[in-house]
């Protein structure tokens, strides 16, 4: 199965509910754990989801696209970390 099979199937999983656990998910998918979790690192890297300690969630396209936007204009005065908005160093006033 192609990365791009995974990835799809792994993100509809994750879109059923809030907070799954990479074991619900690799049940429910019948992948290996090493495919489920690869595949949920490159959803993360994509911006589609995010983990939650143990769990992992889809993002909403509004927190994908702000997301997106932090992370490629440079411009920007804030980051986000740990989901908590905060202002760039060196970036005040």
């Amino acid at each position: 199965m192609k990365d791009e099979e995974i990835d799809w199937q792994v993100y509809h999983l994750i879109t059923w509910g809030h907070g799954l656990s990479l074991d619900w998910l690799t049940a429910k998918s019948g992948l290996d754990p090493q495919a489920v979790e690869a595949s949920v690192k490159r959803l993360e890297t994509y911006l589609l989801v995010q983990r939650k300690g143990e769990r992992i969630e889809a993002l909403s396209i509004n927190e994908s696209l702000i997301r997106c936007q932090i992370r490629h204009d440079t411009l920007l005065p804030f980051t986000i970390e740990n989901g908590v908005i905060k202002e760039k160093k060196g970036q005040g006033p």
